[in-house]
């Protein structure tokens, strides 16, 4: 039998092994590597430089609303069907299989572009995504059940704080071992790739697929060892029942107006910072014209930042509430947002800068470190929130809806960013629904009682 300590620690490594899904894939490497690639195929297939860039941030756009769109749809109901059936573990089990699979297909994706290509990147990532964040769902309906309320902020924390540092590990270990730069076809460190892996067709790179993969599977073993659900009656699965009770939930937001304007606010916040992650990477390979290496360089400041912020943000969470932490990062995000979308190698805002000059690197670097120290304590805040605005049986479904509320904009926001890339022909304007999006959760969240229902 494990004990508090130990469930508390096991939960953290959901964290702790999932976050390379995040790091490496979304946002450090694969992200930009897709780019790159799709800049190619379009550049082959006569687009200018610039339209193919806008096209290859559109692709990746379209496929992460893809996938959004069947977790917004799935989300709740399983959260429903979960709570009827007092089981989640399995659960877990089974998308943490869609995690593994869908990470580890996208090694077979190779450079020189072609459409199918493509195709396969975007069907195997959003794979593993679907599954990242159905585990998630259930993991974190699990949360209630680890301690008292007032200690839930500081353990939402230090998960986070936790699985930032298993994202770091796992980005140096890529940047020092695996992926190769451009120039010299050596690691950061100046070493062939591990295991004789060749340059030329990227093997170093597209080692980022399996790595997170295995990652994922031995990191999970704490978790499934020491986190065992609450002694429950397991009843069987009763969809009809699941999705009754769903729909009763949602009706009675009618009744709770601090839950109904929290999921409304984090339904514009969440998908904001979701499109910085997911685009922050092809943004800096589109616009900024950065090597997959420096990219990561980008992604370990962004790591350590968002690391020591969590755990901080954890214990200002516990003193102050979820609510003032939420809303300074919000703010953060959104000024950090308005330098990103003013600036190119040439110019701030019509400030001009020279763009050999090290500058708007400098700029860039110091924009990532803000988007880490707030995005961390953000996420962490939020998880916290919801947890003051449900109980132990019913937290499942209410992470389902709160997924929902994020995932109905989630797609929306990969689609506007799509749409506004295509149309506007610029990887930079195309950045701009974030600024939007960020400030409607701001106002939003004035109607969230600091305390939820708890109050």
């Amino acid at each position: 039998m494990a004990t508090a300590r130990q469930r508390i620690w096991g939960w953290y490594f959901f964290d702790w092994a999932s976050q390379p899904y995040n790091t490496l894939l979304l946002t450090f490497i694969f992200g930009p590597y897709f780019a790159e690639i799709a800049r190619g195929y379009y550049m082959g297939v006569g687009m200018g430089e610039e339209q193919a860039k806008a096209a290859a941030q559109a692709y990746w756009g379209f496929g992460l609303t893809i996938a959004s769109v069947i977790i917004a749809l799935l989300a709740p109901v399983l959260g429903a069907i979960a709570d009827g059936t007092g089981r989640r573990l399995l659960w877990i089990w089974i998308f943490s299989a869609f995690y593994v699979v869908g990470a580890y297909a996208l090694w077979w994706v190779m450079p020189g572009g072609e459409a199918g290509m493509l195709a396969w990147a975007v069907a195997f990532f959003g794979l593993g995504f679907i599954g990242m964040e159905f585990t998630t769902i259930f993991t974190n309906a699990l949360m209630p059940t680890l301690s008292e309320n007032d200690d839930i902020g500081a353990i939402s924390g230090s998960g986070f704080a936790f699985g930032y540092l298993g994202g770091l590990v796992a980005l140096v270990m890529m940047l020092t071992l695996f992926q190769e730069t451009a120039n010299t076809g050596k690691t950061l460190i100046g070493l062939d790739p591990l295991f004789g892996f060749d340059a030329e067709s990227r093997e170093g790179t597209r080692a980022v697929g399996p790595l997170t993969a295995i990652w994922y599977v031995v990191f999970m073993i704490p978790f499934f060892v020491w986190v065992k659900e609450p002694k429950t009656h397991h009843q069987p699965i009763r969809i009809k029942a699941a999705l009754v009770s769903l729909v009763e939930l949602i009706k009675s937001l009618r009744f709770r107006k601090s839950l109904s304007a929290y999921l409304a606010s984090s339904l514009f916040y969440r998908d904001a910072l979701n499109a910085l992650y997911g685009f922050g990477g092809v943004y800096a390979s589109n616009v900024l014209n950065w090597s997959i290496t420096q990219i990561g360089v980008f992604g370990i400041l962004g790591g350590i930042t968002a690391m020591v912020a969590s755990w901080f943000g954890g214990r200002l969470d516990r003193r102050f509430g979820p609510k003032p932490v939420i809303a300074g990062s919000i703010v953060v995000l959104t000024l950090v947002c308005i330098v990103i979308v003013g600036m190119t190698r040439e110019s701030l805002w019509g400030i001009p800068m020279d763009p050999a000059s090290r500058t708007p690197d400098i700029i860039f670097f110091i924009c990532g470190a803000l988007i880490g120290a707030a995005g961390g304590p953000l996420q962490a805040a939020s998880r916290t929130m919801l947890v003051r605005h449900t109980t132990p049986d019913r937290a499942t479904e209410a992470f389902g809806l709160f997924a929902l509320s994020g995932k109905v904009a989630s797609f929306i926001s990969p689609f506007l960013i799509a749409l506004v890339s295509h149309f506007s022909q610029s990887a930079r304007i195309g950045i701009s629904p974030v600024i939007a999006l960020f400030l409607l959760g701001l106002i939003m969240l004035i109607w969230v009682k600091p305390r939820g229902e708890q109050a």
